[in-house]
Order: structure tokens, then C-alpha cells, then sequence
């Protein structure tokens, strides 16, 4: 596995080294990746050691373990294993030498945490476990990992209380963990894996993009077809990078495709599922937006503003109490399936929509129903 370098990180190291854990990034992150594997894998460095010129040849576990006091040289020889320690920009084993004015660097597929995963007894809605995988029917408003002000109550902060008395499972443990992600306030189906072999297995499928994916949405206005395929290459915005945005140039972000079906229509909005061939950030969100059909209250891309309908103060204050209604992106992980890692048995789940969406449906449904 080749890496495009990226960087130009601050090697300024913190006081204490408390964790080598790896989860998928938020998909509200704003970070950008410091390297790009060849397959498209983001990596993000967490920490950067530059061997004097003096360097006697020495493991590279050995090197790192002299130099992180707080992180176990197990967990460095996990963190090689799953592919997170790099030497002058390619990943190497536990057993690398390092060499004088060799650069090496830790990298996680995730922007670095800023303090210790604290187990945090977080319900979760489990929807099936075994002893490989967990799927979980993560709810709006969860964040799934730490970062960005969000240090507690996220999903990772449940599964570290979940898997408190289980020895197998260490939610530091780079090589186990979330092989996907929605965003804070999308809900719907997630799969954890709980072995190595598990989240190598699942993270092939994802990018192969054998899993089946499909979400239910309400965005706005109508449409003139009943299913369509939206193709354009998602990056971040240049002019806010807190929004991704689509891109005709095929040299800039990556290739995107969203495959959609109108499940109902109401007028001036529309419920549609989607079907996502590849899992890009803000995917849905943006391709439906380059529609013009952002996704019904979604604030970040301007969704949660009356952008269809008449000029009556009747129509604006149900908008408003829709709004109320479901407080977040109308935008819903319905449906979930993969081969299962271990016996090759393809698992299909599927999640009901949530209260909040439910109510909201219902709402239009009538609001077009008296019309």
C-alpha cells in the first residue's frame, strides 16, 4: 500500500500520550487527511518522531514505546498490525528498524481525539450481535466519535461502558471498532466490529461497495421522475468547510453515486429513498441539494428554511411546527446488509423510521390530503 503524503503537521507533541484508538471520522469533521492510500483510505496523523542522526537501528515498536510513556508497546505493535504506523510515508510491521533521519508517524483513519475514551452508560438500541459483529440503530443527536467540542455522550463513549467487561474488546484498539459512519444527526443502522479479521473483512466489502446501503429521506419539492441517478464528485467547499459541495471537474473530491426512488409525494416536499453505490461525506445531503432538493431541515445546507409552498401564514406555521416536529435532516440508515465476515452468510437488517421522521410524514400526509 502506497500513501500520497499530505501533511504539514505540527510535530509538536502533547504532554501525555493517553490512547491508540481508531474510529471512522465523524462525517461532520472538518479535518483534512494528512495522507491518501492508493484505495482512497484517509489517514490523519496523530504523531510524528524524527530518528536523530545518531539512530542506532532499533524496532520501530521499541523506538515509539521510548518515547510514548503512557501507550503500551502491545498497542503499538496493534497499531502496526492494522496498518496505522508509517515510516517516510509507507506502513510498516512492529519489526522495522528504524534508520538515522528516518520520519514516523502514527496515523487513524479519524482526526486525533483530544482526551481518553471514558466508558459512559449510553443505551444502546441493539439490533443484532454475535461474537464478530454488533449492528446498532444509532439515534439522532448521537455523535458517533470524539472531536470538535464532542468529548462525551458519543457512540464510542457507549460501546467503551457496553464492552467494559469484555476482555476481547478494547475500544482503543485500532484494529477493531466502527467500519462506517452517519452523520451526528442522521439515524439509522451502524456495524461495529469486534475482531480484527471482522473489520477487515467488513472494510473490503464497504470499499468494494458489495454492502447494501439505503436511507429514507424528506427533502424539498417534487420531482418529474419517479427514480434517478445523481453523479458528481463530492469535496469540501471551498468557501465553507464545514459543507461539502459537488464538483463537474473530475480532478477534484471523489467520485459519488446516489441512486434515488420517490416513495411519496406531497406537493412541495417528496420522500425518497436512496441507495448509496459509494460513502462519501454529506452524500446524500449534497447530491440531493446539486438537485435542488436539499434535504428537509437540514440547517447546514439550507434545508431548514420554507423553500417551497405559498405565502399564506397558515402554510408558514406548519412549516414551523414540521420543523419542531423533526428538529434535524429528515434523513434516515433504513436498511443495512453485508456478508457476514465469518461465515460469508449475507445479513440484511432493517431499522424502522424513527418517531420524530414518523410524525413528520404523517403530518404532510395530511397537510396535502386537506388541501
Amino acid at each position: 500500500m502506497s500513501i500520497i503524503d499530505k501533511s504539514n503537521v505540527d510535530t509538536t507533541l502533547p504532554d501525555q500520550i493517553t490512547e491508540y484508538d481508531e474510529e471512522v471520522k465523524e462525517e461532520d469533521n472538518v479535518d483534512e487527511p494528512s495522507y491518501i492510500t492508493e484505495d482512497g483510505r484517509e489517514l490523519y496523523e496523530h504523531f510524528r518522531f524524527e530518528a536523530d542522526k545518531g539512530q542506532q537501528l532499533l524496532r520501530v515498536d521499541k523506538f515509539l514505546v521510548d518515547r510514548m510513556t503512557k501507550t503500551s508497546r502491545n498497542r503499538i505493535q496493534q497499531a502496526a498490525d492494522a496498518g496505522c504506523i508509517i515510516v517516510n510515508g509507507k506502513p510498516v510491521k512492529s519489526s522495522y528498524k528504524v534508520k538515522p533521519l528516518d520520519v514516523v508517524s502514527i496515523v487513524m483513519d479519524r482526526p486525533r481525539y483530544e482526551f481518553e475514551i471514558i466508558a459512559e452508560d449510553i443505551p444502546l438500541d441493539i439490533v443484532y450481535e454475535d461474537a464478530d459483529v454488533l449492528v446498532v440503530n444509532k439515534p439522532a443527536g448521537l455523535v458517533v466519535h470524539q472531536g470538535h467540542g464532542n468529548y462525551h455522550g458519543t457512540l464510542v463513549n457507549a460501546l467503551a461502558y457496553y464492552f467494559r467487561d469484555n476482555p476481547e474488546y478494547d475500544v482503543s484498539d485500532p484494529r477493531l471498532g466502527l467500519v462506517h459512519r452517519i452523520d451526528k444527526d442522521t439515524s439509522g443502522l451502524l456495524v461495529i466490529a469486534k475482531t480484527p479479521d471482522a473489520k477487515t473483512d467488513l472494510g473490503l466489502q464497504f470499499f468494494n461497495k458489495t454492502t447494501r446501503r439505503e436511507y429514507v429521506a424528506l427533502v424539498w419539492g417534487d420531482f418529474n421522475e419517479d427514480s434517478g441517478t445523481i453523479v458528481g464528485n463530492i469535496a469540501r467547499n471551498p468557501r465553507n468547510k464545514l459543507q461539502m459541495a459537488v464538483f463537474d471537474d473530475p480532478e477534484i473530491g471523489k467520485h459519488a453515486v446516489t441512486h434515488y426512488t420517490v416513495l411519496e409525494r406531497f406537493g412541495y416536499v417528496t420522500c425518497v429513498k436512496c441507495v448509496l453505490e459509494t460513502g462519501r461525506t454529506h452524500q446524500i445531503r449534497v447530491h440531493m441539494l446539486s438537485q435542488g432538493h436539499p434535504l428537509f431541515n437540514d440547517a447546514r445546507y439550507g434545508g431548514d428554511k420554507i423553500l417551497k409552498g405559498t405565502t399564506f401564514a397558515k402554510y408558514k406555521q406548519f412549516v414551523e411546527n414540521c420543523f419542531q416536529t423533526c428538529p434535524r435532516q429528515a434523513l434516515h440508515a433504513r436498511t443495512l446488509g453485508f456478508r457476514h465476515p465469518r461465515t460469508g452468510k449475507q445479513m440484511d437488517f432493517e431499522c424502522p423510521i424513527p418517531p420524530d421522521m414518523t410524525e413528520l410524514l404523517e403530518k404532510w400526509r395530511t397537510y396535502k390530503n386537506n388541501i
